[in-house]
């Protein structure tokens, strides 16, 4: 499959991963129907019949919604192939007017946190049940033909029995909800359920579905607020740990972004992709962000509260398959430090 006229949805366009998505789609041909929760202006649906296409018009733009899709609308391509639609992951149905007529779904819109005062509403009920919603509207849309979903490391971290220093993991490495539940690691258990509930129904009503497993996600956002993956490196920029981890692995948002396309482009590309990057530590980190704050000093006070010791193995060839080349670690983290002083979020 290549984009030119091809239809394709992003659930949660307006998102760091996914604005990187919309981008990437947009420069290769593809019309792109996002979804967002609060899109530029109230849409007016006006579809007649089933054989009609729709029309759209933006009758009411706040500041508000410009700060949240503005950045969508002005990448390349945009204003001839980008159509935003209001969507909300618990409401069931309110992606079909999105969903309908595509090509293929990219669904990467879930809450990222982890603390949450009440983990279920907050974090369990909208990645699952956003997660159905979303692949039930696509068994009633025959034109899609794949479904890519975003996921994370943290559906492989968490097995049954606790990954010890130099384990092995690949794809076929699954965290348990037990043990995510019982280490009160909420967001793992909100992403572990989601891919299972994913990958249950998919196998029911035969989707073709993929799933990407991106390790902590860096490098330049498009987004003009900070997400919670790039607002680690900002801590570290102010000289704290937040995390409390001796040992991180990043991956660059733009490969990942790639990795998600090429899954669509080649028809071979089937099941889980896990995307990690090698092992760094606070250490690497301050060394490289010291180029831009030559008075960095990260405070490293707490003992590493990680459950998972970071150290593991990992196979990537399946990822590389795709024909992705990975970013250096230092020119993620070097890119991502410029592009928020650009943006003026450091």
């Amino acid at each position: 499959m290549n984009g030119g006229g091809n239809v394709v949805c992003v659930t949660g366009a307006s998102g760091y991963i996914a604005s990187w998505i919309v981008k990437l789609l947009l420069l290769r041909g593809y019309t792109v129907k996002g979804t967002v929760r609060d899109p530029v202006g109230k849409i007016i649906d006006m579809c007649y019949h089933a054989i009609l296409k729709c029309t759209f018009m933006y009758i009411y733009c706040s500041p508000e919604d410009q700060k949240k899709t503005g950045h969508l609308l002005a990448l390349d391509g945009a204003k001839e192939r980008l159509k935003l639609f209001k969507a909300n992951l618990l409401e069931e149905g309110s992606f079909e007017h999105a969903i309908d007529g595509c090509d293929a779904v990219f669904h990467t819109a879930s809450p990222v946190t982890l603390t949450a005062a009440d983990p279920q509403a907050e974090l369990i009920k909208p990645a699952v049940m956003g997660t159905l919603n979303i692949l039930k509207t696509c068994t009633k849309v025959s034109t899609v033909k794949r479904v890519i979903i975003t996921s994370s490391m943290a559906t492989v971290m968490f097995p049954k029995s606790p990954l010890k220093p130099n384990d092995f993991v690949d794809e076929t490495t699954f965290s348990d909800p037990s043990v995510c539940e019982e280490e009160k690691q909420w967001y793992a258990l909100s992403k572990t359920l989601a891919e299972d509930a994913a990958w249950r129904f998919a196998k029911a009503n035969n989707i073709d579905l993929i799933v990407m497993n991106p390790c902590l996600v860096v490098g330049p956002i498009l987004q003009p607020t900070l997400n919670f993956s790039v607002d680690v490196i900002a801590d570290f920029i102010n000289g704290k740990n937040t995390c409390n981890r001796r040992y991180y692995r990043l991956v660059d948002v733009r490969d990942l972004a790639l990795a998600h396309v090429k899954a669509l482009e080649t028809p071979s590309a089937n099941g889980r992709y896990i995307i990690d990057g090698p092992l760094v530590t606070t250490k690497d980190i301050e060394n490289v962000l010291r180029e831009f704050v030559p008075d960095l000093c990260i405070t490293d006070e707490n003992e590493d509260i990680d459950i998972i010791s970071r150290t593991y193995k990992v196979s990537l060839e399946k990822v590389k398959s795709l024909g992705i080349d990975f970013t250096p670690t230092e020119t993620s983290l070097r890119d991502t430090v410029l592009c928020l002083k650009e943006k003026c979020l450091v």
